[in-house]
């Protein structure tokens, strides 16, 4: 699907299920990771993933389109169009939307990130940082000692 189809077909959806035009732009960002789409509030358009819809198929990215639409109408109407609004969960049940989508695999399987353990040359404290550090310029908060990598590991 191209950004032309999808842009017509939540055009088609908003008259559809909303009976209001979609006057703004709505196009697949690949960078998008964790979630099937997002609705931009100050240039009013529509981002979408296209994982999900490769993942899951026409049925989802319908879903999710809708899910958009009604952050979209309801933000231009000025009325609550976040999630824990009012107004934003009745016009979800009203026009049949889900309120979360479909969490794609590729998301579940996060690489492993690298730790590392510093040691204190003095005290043998341990330190465990998710980011390596400059031991020229770190000291041991304990003692002052001077600070050496001791390993790197996968967690």
């Amino acid at each position: 699907m191209t950004d032309s189809e999808l842009q017509s077909l939540v055009e088609k959806l908003s008259v559809k299920y909303f009976d209001r035009p979609f006057a703004h732009k709505a196009y697949f960002n690949n960078r998008l990771r964790t979630t099937g789409g997002r609705y931009l509030l100050h240039s009013h358009n529509i981002e979408f993933n296209k994982k999900s819809y490769e993942q899951f198929g026409m049925k989802e990215l319908e879903g999710i389109i809708l899910h958009e639409l009604c952050h979209y109408h309801l933000h231009i109407e000025g009325k609550g169009y976040k999630h824990r609004d009012s107004d934003f969960r009745l016009l979800l049940k009203q026009v049949g939307a889900p309120r979360f989508c479909s969490t794609i695999e590729e998301n579940r399987k996060r690489k492993s990130r690298l730790h590392y353990l510093y040691e204190c040359v003095k005290c043998n404290h341990v330190y465990n940082r998710k980011r390596k550090i400059d031991t020229e310029k770190y000291k041991c908060g304990k003692c002052m000692g001077n600070l050496r990598l001791k390993e790197k590991r996968h967690l």
